[in-house]
């Protein structure tokens, strides 16, 4: 998809309702509050010398540098979230709304944005060091924990 499209994307879900329950589909996930969707993911990388980690990690890069640009041109400057002790408050068993919880645990930092009433979140996510990169975006009313 181009940058275009994930806007395009994001854009709707800044006017969607939220659902009262919990909602799932593949890539994305929905629950009172928050809207959750993957806008790209890499391609697997199982070889054995590293260099298609390399190269996933390059487009994913290039394909978040060129969201994060596009949201701050229409949005303003963002604001860097550090999800590591967010992620310790998890852990130790404290709840955190959604989408705030699923966040913390799949990457360490998010870029955010106020967008009208809702938060804008944009991230690169990876639920374990095998798995794909996923580039992830968010929509919330729900603020920062």
């Amino acid at each position: 998809m181009t940058t275009a499209e994930h806007l395009d994307t994001i854009d709707r879900l800044l006017t969607q309702e939220f659902p009262r329950g919990p909602v799932g589909g593949v890539g994305s996930s929905s629950g009172p509050g928050f809207h959750l969707v993957r806008l790209s993911r890499t391609r697997p990388f199982w070889d054995d010398d590293g260099s298609g980690r390399i190269e996933a990690a390059d487009q994913i890069s290039a394909e978040y540098g060129a969201l994060t640009q596009a949201a701050t041109d229409r949005w303003g400057d963002p604001q860097v979230f550090s999800l590591g002790t967010l992620r310790d408050r998890v852990f130790e068993g404290e709840e955190i709304s959604e989408p705030w919880t699923g966040l913390s645990v799949s990457t360490d930092h998010v870029h955010l944005w106020r967008a009208g009433e809702r938060w804008l979140v944009a991230c690169v996510t990876q639920h374990d060091r095998e798995d794909p990169y996923l580039l992830t975006a968010a929509v919330t009313v729900i603020d920062p924990p």
